[in-house]
């Protein structure tokens, strides 16, 4: 949207509220970058062995960091500084577009981002859908004894380590899931509320009639109904969906309105997902990385081999509730920078 003709003084020199807008726009958008940046750096720290931001800054001697016991060299220093051009790359990409198209409004940088945590989001689903189904199957062949017949017995000791069903078998699932959300647009979590009403009936049916029942079926219920809630927050937020505690807000003006969700986005939702994402991949034992380096699994016999993955729910969660945290507030930028029609963009736009 080209700017108002009185927003723009001086032969042509940006005014103030074109230069807040640019500002605002960079700021969301490199933060979203930062998170992302963020979880990419964690896999190639903890997954993959690369030195990191605090042991390439130490080597550096920069932000009074006592060097290294022994420097980095040859790979390990280039990868650090590849690890550096990571966050700093696309911040620089960001400053150069946003400058390049100066006259986008705010709340069309926001329906991009809900798009990008819907993307997220059904991924995720998809994900879950198929790792959760997959998994079940396994799990069951392995209790009655038949994995084995069917898959030949070395691939059915394999199957029964965590570590290789999850390298082998949800890794590529989860590929796969990547693609299925790029070339679908559906509304996955009704599916999906609908699946765990339909795994939770099957216990009771086999249970009560059948008198059958094994550890699995239960983590399948746990699998898919912790992802429903996790998952669906940021579609739950773009919606205006999550329990609001109104005692003023109702009664506000779209600009209070603005102001009240531009604030709350920045104090209390952002601080909330980086505290998730850095107190979770801090190090190898913490909450998120612990389990998925470990390929944890429970203790109930031959239940499901998902609770690694239920682990990386929290990042997920965590990114796709920062990345519509910043999409909130840039819609609500663009109705402080006098488009009071903005909307946060409807369901049949933002898929799902």
């Amino acid at each position: 949207m080209a700017p108002p003709a009185e927003d723009t003084v001086g032969g042509g020199a940006p005014s103030s509220h074109e230069a807040a807008d640019r500002l605002l726009r960079v700021f969301a958008l490199g933060m979203v970058s930062l998170g992302l940046s963020f979880v990419v750096s964690n896999y190639l720290v903890f997954w993959l062995g690369w030195p990191g931001l605090e042991a390439m800054f130490a080597d550096l001697g920069w932000f009074g960091l006592g060097p290294l016991k022994k420097p980095l060299e040859g790979g390990a220093a280039l990868y650090g500084w590849l690890q550096i051009a990571l966050y700093v790359v696309p911040i620089a990409a960001i400053i150069v577009w946003v400058q390049r198209t100066a006259g986008r409004s705010p709340h069309a940088d926001s329906e991009t981002l809900s798009n990008f945590a819907a993307f997220i989001a059904r991924a995720a689903f998809w994900a879950v859908l198929l790792v959760g189904l997959e998994d079940a199957i396994i799990s069951f062949l392995r209790v009655e004894d038949l994995l084995g017949s069917m898959a030949g017995e070395d691939l059915a000791k394999d199957l029964g380590r965590s570590s290789f069903r999850g390298l082998f078998v949800h890794y590529p699932l989860i590929a796969l899931s990547i693609v299925i959300a790029f070339f679908t647009r559906t509304l996955g979590f009704i599916w999906l509320a609908l699946l765990v009403v339909v795994a939770e009936m099957q216990i009771v049916i086999l249970r009560f009639i059948f008198s059958y029942e094994q550890a699995f079926m239960a983590d399948l219920v746990r699998f898919w109904y912790a992802a429903l809630f996790l998952f669906s927050s940021a579609y739950t937020l773009l919606h205006e969906g999550h329990v609001r505690v109104d005692l003023l807000y109702a009664g506000f003006s779209e600009r209070k309105k603005a102001w009240s969700n531009a604030i709350g986005a920045l104090v209390l939702g952002v601080p909330v997902c980086w505290v998730i994402l850095s107190r979770g991949m801090e190090s190898k034992t913490s909450s998120i990385n612990g389990p998925m380096l470990n390929y944890e699994v429970t203790q109930a016999g031959f239940g499901m081999y998902v609770k690694y993955f239920m682990a990386g729910f929290l990042a997920i969660y965590a990114l796709s509730m920062l990345i519509q945290f910043m999409s909130y507030f840039l819609n609500s930028v663009a109705v402080l920078l006098h488009e009071p029609d903005a909307k946060v963009a409807p369901a049949e736009e933002t898929h799902f």
